[in-house]
C-alpha cells in the first residue's frame, strides 16, 4: 500500500466508533424526515437493515474467531445508509439480502473494516438493483397521490421547496434535502468530514445540468437536490476507505462523481446515476492515490 504522508503523525483523539456515532447522528435527521414523510413502513426497513448488519457482522466474526468488531458501530452506519437508499415499500426479506451483501461479500470476506475496495452500502444497493429491480419502485409520502419519481422520463419536476423538505417519491433517506444538509454540515464541524468531496461532487452536478437544461440555475439546482446526490456526497462519496485523503484526490474523486452520475442520468439507461457514479470512482480510488499523494520534502517523489 502506498504511503500518502509522512512522520510525524499526530494522533487527533478520534475513534472508529466516536466517527461512526457521529455519522449515525447526522444521519438521524434524515432517518426521521424519512419515518415522517413515508410512514411506518419506512421504520421497519431501516430496522430491518440495522438490525441485520449488526447481526452478521457478529455472527461472522463469531465463525471466523475474529475479534468481535460490531462495537466499532461500523455496520451499524452500513444498515442505516443502506436504509437510507432503499424505498420504503421495500419486501423486507430484500433488505436482509441486501445486508447480508454488503456485510459478508463487501466487508467480512475483504478482511473487514478499512479492507473493502468499495462503499459496502453503495454496493448492496447496485447488487438489489441488477437482482431484485424493485428500487426502482418509489414510495411516495403517505397520503400523497403516487407518480412518477423527479427523475423518471416524462416526470414533471417538484418546485425547490419541495425538493428541500422532501415531499415526494424517492428513496427513504435521500428525499429530504434539509435534513441532509443539517447532517453534512455537522459532519464538517465536527471534522469527520471535509467540504471537499460534497461540494466538487454537487458542484460538478450544478455546472453539467446548468449546461444540460438551458442554462436555467433552477432546474439545474433542482437535479442537484433531486436523486441521490446530496446523500452520496455527503455520506457514501466522504467514506474514508474507499476515497482518496488528501484535499486534490477528494475534489477528483467529487468531480469524478458528479460527472458520471451526470453522463448516467442524461445519457444512459438508468435515471439515476450517484450509486453507480461512487461504485466506479471507489474503483478509481487507488490511482487517485497514486497521482495525489503528498511527496517526499528533499526527494523526487513520493516513496
Amino acid at each position: 500500500m502506498s504511503k500518502l504522508s509522512m512522520s510525524p503523525h499526530i494522533h487527533s483523539g478520534m475513534s472508529t466508533g466516536g466517527i461512526m456515532l457521529d455519522v449515525i447522528i447526522a444521519l438521524l435527521p434524515a432517518a426521521v424526515a424519512g419515518v415522517v414523510i413515508f410512514g411506518l413502513s419506512a421504520l421497519w426497513v431501516i430496522l430491518t437493515c440495522v438490525i441485520s448488519c449488526v447481526a452478521l457482522e457478529a455472527l461472522f466474526t463469531l465463525i471466523a474467531k475474529k475479534p468481535q468488531s460490531v462495537k466499532d458501530l461500523s455496520a451499524a452506519v452500513t444498515g442505516l445508509l443502506l436504509a437510507l437508499n432503499l424505498p420504503a415499500n421495500i419486501p423486507l426479506w430484500q433488505c436482509v439480502v441486501g445486508s447480508l451483501f454488503a456485510i459478508i461479500v463487501v466487508k467480512c470476506l475483504f478482511g473487514g473494516l478499512g479492507q473493502n475496495v468499495v462503499n459496502p452500502a453503495i454496493a448492496a444497493r447496485v447488487f438489489m438493483l441488477v437482482a431484485f429491480g424493485s428500487l426502482a419502485k418509489a414510495a411516495f409520502p403517505v397520503d400523497a397521490v403516487a407518480g412518477a419519481t423527479p427523475l423518471a422520463p416524462g416526470a414533471t419536476m417538484p418546485d425547490l421547496l419541495t425538493l428541500f423538505t422532501g415531499y415526494y417519491g424517492g428513496a427513504i433517506g435521500e428525499t429530504c434535502s434539509v435534513a441532509l444538509l443539517v447532517g453534512g454540515i455537522y459532519l464538517v464541524v465536527r471534522r469527520v468530514i471535509t467540504w471537499h468531496n460534497p461540494v466538487a461532487f454537487m458542484g460538478t452536478v450544478f455546472v453539467f445540468s446548468f449546461l444540460m437544461e438551458g442554462y436555467d440555475p433552477i432546474k439545474a439546482l433542482s437535479m442537484v437536490l433531486c436523486g441521490g446526490v446530496v446523500i452520496g456526497a455527503i455520506f457514501m462519496a466522504t467514506d474514508y476507505t474507499t476515497s482518496p485523503p488528501t484535499p486534490w484526490g477528494k475534489v477528483i474523486f467529487g468531480i469524478g462523481c458528479g460527472l458520471f452520475t451526470c453522463l448516467i442520468r442524461y445519457f444512459g439507461s438508468y435515471p439515476e446515476g450517484v450509486s453507480f457514479a461512487i461504485l466506479f470512482m471507489n474503483i478509481l480510488t487507488p490511482y487517485i492515490n497514486r497521482w495525489t499523494r503528498h511527496k517526499v520534502f528533499g526527494t523526487g517523489g513520493a516513496k
